[in-house]
């Protein structure tokens, strides 16, 4: 019962990690050209002439970010990978096939939701 619990928290955790960054990643610029001005826009009403100043620095930041992201990215496999692998000898054989087809089936959906832009990441 303890290692079921342990299984499925595990999945659990790993879902949600990924899902957490993909979705911040749509919050914070991961989308189109232009979308943080487009929310700072709206949010602090900016004239025209404010939007054209905001937009170079917008645009200076976001390599930076990407790279973090990345970087972030990376570290995050690398702890779930060292998770999964310290828990797996405590599965049960059907235990490590469930483990491996959530594993394999999360990783098809942040594939899918992976625009062009993301497509050299891993």
């Amino acid at each position: 019962m303890k290692r079921n619990f342990l299984s499925l928290a595990t999945a659990g955790l790993i879902a949600l990690g990924g899902f957490a960054v993909v979705q911040a990643q749509d919050r914070h610029g991961g989308g189109a050209r232009g979308h943080g001005l487009e929310q700072l826009t709206e949010g602090l009403n900016l004239t025209p002439d404010q939007q054209a100043k905001v937009q170079p620095i917008i645009d200076q930041a976001r390599p930076q970010i990407a790279a973090i992201h990345r970087e972030a990215m990376q570290k995050m496999k690398a702890v779930m990978a060292s998770t999964s692998s310290q828990i797996r000898p405590l599965l049960t054989p059907e235990q490590q096939m469930k483990l491996d087809d959530n594993q394999k089936a999360h990783q098809g959906r942040m594939n899918a939701r992976k625009g062009p832009h993301d497509t050299m990441e891993d």
